[in-house]
């Protein structure tokens, strides 16, 4: 998405940190490796950030997991390995489970889509901080 690296810079610059939180049930199906979502999320990395961590579900969604979105517990990590109060956080995503999660976390959601991008939503975030 044009736009999207200046953006998450714009917000690395003012010390945000900013981290992947994923369903990737491809591993727990058997579609791909965890070896290969390593070298796609390194090729992220390389585009988008650096991110300053990534937090995974592997799992499938029959298996009934602690980590996957809509369940907090991905985000609540994230928190807590970024040293940060959840209340603080503001997570953005673009399904029902990422506003579910972010919820079930106390943070606050930004939904994108096609009404709000990637680029306006970090935007708002920005604004909303240095206001």
């Amino acid at each position: 998405m044009e736009g999207a690296c200046a953006a998450l810079d714009a917000l690395r610059a003012r010390s945000l940190r900013i981290g992947v939180v994923t369903n990737q049930s491809g591993i727990g199906r058997g579609l791909i490796t965890q070896e290969q979502l390593d070298a796609v999320n390194r090729r992220i990395d390389a585009l988008l950030g650096p991110f300053d961590g990534w937090f995974v579900c592997p799992h499938a969604p029959q298996d009934d997991c602690e980590c996957r979105k809509p369940k907090p517990k991905l985000l609540l990590d994230a928190a807590r390995a970024f040293g940060v109060d959840v209340a603080a956080c503001v997570f953005v995503g673009d399904k029902d489970e990422d506003e579910g999660a972010a919820r079930g976390a106390g943070m606050r959601v930004v939904r994108i889509g096609p009404e709000r991008t990637l680029v306006a939503a970090c935007e708002e975030i920005l604004t909303e901080r240095e206001g």
